[in-house]
């Protein structure tokens, strides 16, 4: 192998090793990861809490989580919370909950600046 080549070979594989550094994330959108209560969970004890971990980091401006009872009333303390730290992870406090069925409705913009939604429901017994 002749120098040319060699100092080819090398520039070239610099090249695709700077280009690998500089590369734009793929669209990345924030989902929940896990949750606490569980989705479909039947519970013997009401939770004080519902948390939402999400895979990527969410603004909090724009994050919202709120819990309401099967008859639509509102059973969640504020539009939920992201805690100091904990850039990926939503959580509001719970009212006393009375056995019944809950539906947890959650939004979130991801730091990237795209929103996803969703809802799930959990059981007291």
């Amino acid at each position: 192998m002749n120098t040319k080549s060699l100092t080819r070979m090398i520039v070239s594989g610099l090249l695709i090793v700077a280009s690998g550094m500089f590369t734009v994330p793929a669209d990345a959108h924030a989902f929940p990861d896990r949750s606490s209560p569980r989705v479909g969970a039947d519970l013997q004890t009401p939770p004080r809490v519902v948390k939402i971990w999400f895979d990527a980091g969410i603004e909090p401006i724009f994050s919202k989580l709120i819990v309401k009872s099967s008859h639509g009333q509102k059973v969640s303390i504020g539009p939920g919370f992201i805690p100091k730290g904990q850039q990926a992870l939503l959580e509001t406090h719970l009212k006393p909950l009375p056995p019944g069925i809950y539906f947890v409705y959650w939004s979130v913009i991801a730091f990237d600046g795209h929103h996803t939604e969703g809802r799930w429901y959990f059981r007291v017994k």
